[in-house]
C-alpha cells in the first residue's frame, strides 16, 4: 500500500458519512434480517460455509441488501467485484468476466460479482451474464428495489435464490 492509499483509505474512514462507518462488517454485527440470515436459515449456512450460490436481494430502500454483499465480501474467500447497474456498461462486465475466468483457471478461486439496481440492467445486458451464472465462472448477488420477477431476467432467476 502506498502513501496516496493509505491516505485515502484514512480519510475515508474519517470524512465517510457516519451511516458508512457504522456499517456492519461481520455477520454477528448485523441486526434485523433473520428471516434470511438468522443463524438456522440457509443464506447464514451458505456464506458461513462459503458456498454461496446466485442470490437475488429484494426489497425497499435501506433495508440492508448491499451491506449484506459487503458482509459476503468479508467473510467469503471468493474474489469481490462490484458494478452499479445504472452507470456500468458491457465493458465493464467483460472485465470483471475476464478476470473471474483468470481467477478461476489460474488460482481456482471463485468470483463473486454483486449487480447494485440490477433491474436496471437492460435484457441485453443481464443476458450477457447467464452463460457466466450458468457455468460457475461468476456468482452473481443481484439488489433490487423492484419485483424481480417482473424487472429481472426470467434465466437469471431461475439459476438464483430470491431472498425479500
Amino acid at each position: 500500500m502506498d502513501l496516496f492509499e493509505y491516505m485515502r483509505e484514512n480519510n475515508k474512514n474519517t470524512e465517510s458519512p457516519l451511516a458508512m462507518r457504522l456499517r456492519p462488517e461481520t455477520l454477528d454485527e448485523m441486526v434485523g434480517q433473520s428471516h434470511i440470515i438468522g443463524k438456522d436459515k440457509l443464506l447464514y449456512r451458505a456464506i458461513k460455509a462459503d458456498k454461496l450460490s446466485s442470490v437475488i436481494f429484494y426489497g425497499p430502500p435501506g433495508t440492508g441488501k448491499t451491506t449484506l454483499a459487503r458482509i459476503i465480501a468479508n467473510t467469503t474467500s471468493a474474489e469481490f467485484n462490484q458494478v452499479n447497474a445504472t452507470v456500468a456498461g458491457k465493458k465493464d462486465m467483460e472485465e470483471v468476466v475476464a478476470k473471474a475466468k483468470d481467477n478461476l483457471g489460474m488460482y481456482g478461486r471463485k468470483t463473486i460479482l454483486f449487480v447494485d439496481e440490477i433491474h436496471r440492467f437492460n435484457k441485453g445486458q443481464q443476458d450477457y451474464l447467464l452463460p457466466f451464472v450458468e457455468d460457475g465462472t461468476i456468482i452473481l448477488i443481484g439488489a433490487t428495489t423492484e419485483n424481480p420477477y417482473f424487472e429481472v431476467n426470467g434465466a437469471l432467476i431461475s439459476r438464483s435464490i430470491i431472498f425479500e
